[in-house]
């Protein structure tokens, strides 16, 4: 798991990274489809792996199967009705449990089998497959980014030469060596700190609320059946897919910047609703739902809006992709150790402090994107393109 999560966090990064450089002031639509494809991954791996997990096809050590009622749901098994020290809870179940879940990883490896056949097809088709240059033709060439200019469409040009030019296969972290960051102003490093700041928050809300809303849920006041409370991170994951997906379009319309800002208030609002009705039920869902669309595209159009300001030079990717990852995994073990010290209502309290220093970070962004020196204009008879 730990190398497969390696190798998650490199797609991620590069992915992020390499849409910024090709599609730059235009890339917020395309991150924001690219992590619709994630969350709506997220939501679909579950459903892949219950069946697997499901009463009967679990076998007990002696190679029997297990037909009897006594044996709840395995994911029921592991979390009592009243946690106390989960070290110290004994299973109720006797002799060893296998399940067959290994039949999900081999569908979901199925699944994902023709993403490297087609990134191995597009390093063949650049050339950069070792022994195997010579015969294959690059996907653009020169003559087909030739294009004869005339007077007035300089901005077709322009477009078309930002989407269409040709690969350099140059060092993908070339933007990151220590000779670039000689004369950077105070600015510069504050935008990358508070923007990943930003997403270490936002990120770690939707770490630890899909991770202890379930634990929530079913604790006192609310007393949520175990089964209802179940659908809660089921509702969480398909409210930030479906966001996801309704940003795309909406991206197109909308400055990342404005988003960004949307999304931070939305959260602080919901958690502030969610502390005054957190006696209901019905509104625990209908807050989970809102949470999910307002977390949804804050990662992507925070990533734009990063970029955007330091003029998409793609090393600011790199460090949001770290701060998020950072965040979604120390906000969960300290959620978690608060709650088994204070009680499950200070999951909410926390939430809510996650979101208002969101809000603040996000804050401090926008004032460093008004200190940021501007770019200097370049002279219209060079040719050259520059937002």
């Amino acid at each position: 798991m730990a190398v497969a999560g390696l190798a998650m966090g490199c797609i991620d990064t590069i992915s992020n990274m390499q849409l910024v450089k090709i599609y730059q002031k235009d890339s917020a639509i395309f991150l924001q489809a690219l992590h619709f494809f994630v969350g709506f991954g997220a939501l679909l791996s579950p459903l892949i792996a219950d069946p697997f997990l499901s009463d009967t096809n679990c076998i007990l050590s002696n190679g029997t199967a297990n037909a009897s009622s006594n044996l709840p749901h395995i994911r029921k098994s592991l979390l009592p009705h009243h946690p106390g020290n989960l070290s110290h809870f004994d299973l109720p179940m006797k002799g060893l449990v296998v399940t067959r879940v290994s039949y999900a990883f081999w569908i979901m490896a199925l699944i994902n089998l023709p993403v490297p056949i087609a990134v191995f097809f597009l390093l063949y088709k650049e050339r950069m497959v070792p022994c195997f240059n010579g015969s294959s033709h690059p996907l653009l060439s020169a003559d087909e980014l030739a294009l004869e200019t005339r007077p007035g469409d300089k901005d077709e040009l322009s477009t078309f030469a930002l989407h269409c030019s040709p690969p350099a296969h140059e060092d993908l972290f070339s933007c990151c060596q220590s000779k670039n960051f000689q004369g950077a102003s105070f600015t510069y490093f504050a935008v990358h700190i508070t923007g990943a700041l930003v997403l270490f928050m936002t990120d770690g809300i939707v770490g630890e609320y899909s991770g202890f809303v379930y634990s929530y849920a079913v604790e006192e006041p609310l007393a949520v059946v175990h089964k209802v409370a179940g659908y809660l991170p089921s509702l969480f994951w398909g409210f930030i897919t479906l966001g996801r997906l309704i940003s795309i379009p909406v991206s197109y319309r909308m400055k990342p910047a404005t988003m960004v800002f949307i999304n931070v208030v939305g959260v602080l609002i919901t958690f502030l609703l969610l502390l005054i009705f957190s006696s209901s039920v019905v509104f625990l869902f209908v807050g989970t739902a809102s949470l999910g669309l307002f977390l949804s595209s804050t990662f992507p159009s925070m990533l734009a809006y990063t970029e955007d300001i330091l003029q998409y030079k793609g090393c600011a990717t790199t460090v949001l992709v770290t701060g998020a990852g950072i965040g979604e995994m120390v906000l969960q073990l300290l959620v978690g150790s608060i709650i088994h010290d204070r009680g499950s209502y200070s999951f909410l309290v926390c939430g809510m402090i996650f979101g208002c220093l969101a809000f603040t970070f996000y804050a401090l962004l926008v004032f460093f994107h008004r200190m940021y020196p501007k770019p200097s204009p370049v002279p219209e008879d060079t040719g050259q393109y520059q937002r």
